[in-house]
């Protein structure tokens, strides 16, 4: 669990929602006369806000009404208790208000949570909005790609003799991961995007019910993609540790952007151990957030998180203030969700070119995951280290390829 807090604490300063960038560099906004408004707010207090900087609010915070200036139950407006609807209202936004649900779980009497409106702000602004640049970008530039450079084939003449480079168990390692991933990545692109694309195209009542399906796959499937990411790390973790190969192979770009380059490589090349690696980090990080989604008050990740930044001093080392490290059950989920969307973004358009890569974009490569079987030719053009260990363990056990 160690280390996976320091893996958040990392990562949260990367990818830190750009909202609590802002406000940790928010001003105080200086005082402000409200004689001539009787004490409500003034046309300066709305400018500071705009502006970003913090307003005391306590003028507003603390009219909430007094229950000594009651009128009696019988008299007009005596069921209010001494409070107009207004202060009624500020009392129950600010969290001062005796308040009393049928619901006795966590935080169910937070009726109002104030800080919210940043958070929709953002998920259904700068959030939607370049989210959707970059799996559009990343198709536009894997659609180029293919143009340019065309399908890598296989330039070799072909054995017809295949070699085993995946078992079955791997294979299902892969395809649970996988599989499940494709399945949570559409469900939350329909949550996230249903409103502002679905209902206009298939109304309220169709999306409804997409969206109430689309939660509960999203939440299910989840688990099924844990799981596979503990069998993929399992299976090929070890295959996928650094070498001096990799470096060779990333200096001459694996061959994929020249003909007749094949830069030699074991079972996994430089460009398929990032890729590895990419869906370990990002798998873990969008686990633990989605977990906090599932359990938010058993789960909060980001309070603690921000005071281990605070306390390391990273913050202060970009120029930012202390971060939030009291935060209310609802603003954890705020942050985690967006998080969340945030880490799947940038999976999404990862696996958009790994796949890509694995079937329309080179040759023979899909036979790897399809059938478990290559054909030895590609074998030799694109992990031809590996190739030399299958011979010479086959050489030293006797047993000769056979033909397919």
């Amino acid at each position: 669990m160690s280390y996976l807090r320091c893996f958040l604490v990392v990562l949260a300063l990367v990818l830190a929602p750009w909202p609590m960038i802002s406000q940790a560099q928010e001003t105080t906004a200086p005082p402000v006369d409200r004689s001539a408004t009787g004490g409500a707010q003034t046309l300066e207090d709305i400018l500071a806000r705009q502006r970003g900087q913090e307003v005391d609010d306590s003028f507003r915070r603390d009219a909430t009404g007094s229950p000594d200036n009651a009128a009696g139950i019988a008299n007009q407006l005596g069921t209010l208790g001494g409070a107009s609807d207004s202060e009624m209202y500020r009392a129950i936004r600010y969290g001062s208000a005796d308040v009393t649900v049928s619901n006795n779980g966590p935080a169910s009497n937070v009726l109002i949570q104030d800080g919210g409106m940043w958070w929709l702000e953002f998920r259904r602004g700068p959030l939607a909005t370049y989210g959707a640049w970059l799996l559009g970008g990343t198709l536009v530039v894997l659609a180029l790609f293919y143009l340019i450079r065309g399908r890598i084939r296989i330039e070799g003449r072909k054995t017809g003799r295949k070699l085993l480079r995946f078992t079955a168990f791997e294979r299902f390692g892969h395809w649970l991961f996988a599989g499940s991933f494709l399945l949570l990545a559409l469900t939350g692109l329909i949550s996230l995007f249903g409103r502002m694309v679905l209902i206009p195209a298939f109304g309220h009542q169709a999306f409804s019910t997409l969206a109430i399906a689309s939660k509960w796959v999203h939440n299910n499937v989840a688990w099924a993609f844990m799981l596979g990411l503990v069998i993929v790390t399992i299976n090929w973790i070890w295959h996928n540790l650094p070498d001096k190969t990799d470096l060779k192979w990333l200096a001459q770009g694996g061959g994929l952007f020249s003909k007749h380059t094949h830069p030699p490589a074991k079972k996994f090349n430089a460009g398929q151990k990032l890729i590895f690696w990419a869906c370990i980090v990002l798998g873990v990080s969008i686990s633990a957030s989605g977990l906090s989604l599932l359990f938010p008050f058993q789960l909060p990740m980001f309070a603690s998180t921000f005071a281990h930044l605070n306390d390391w001093g990273l913050p202060q080392l970009v120029g930012l203030g202390p971060l939030p490290d009291q935060m209310a059950p609802h603003e954890e989920m705020q942050y985690s969700q967006l998080w969340h969307s945030i880490v799947a973004f940038v999976f999404i358009a990862i696996i958009f070119a790994h796949i890509y890569l694995g079937t329309l974009g080179m040759e023979g490569a899909f036979d790897a995951m399809g059938t478990g079987r290559v054909e030895e030719q590609w074998a030799r053009e694109h992990h031809s280290l590996w190739v030399d260990e299958v011979k010479s363990r086959e050489a030293g056990k006797g047993v000769a390829t056979p033909a397919e």
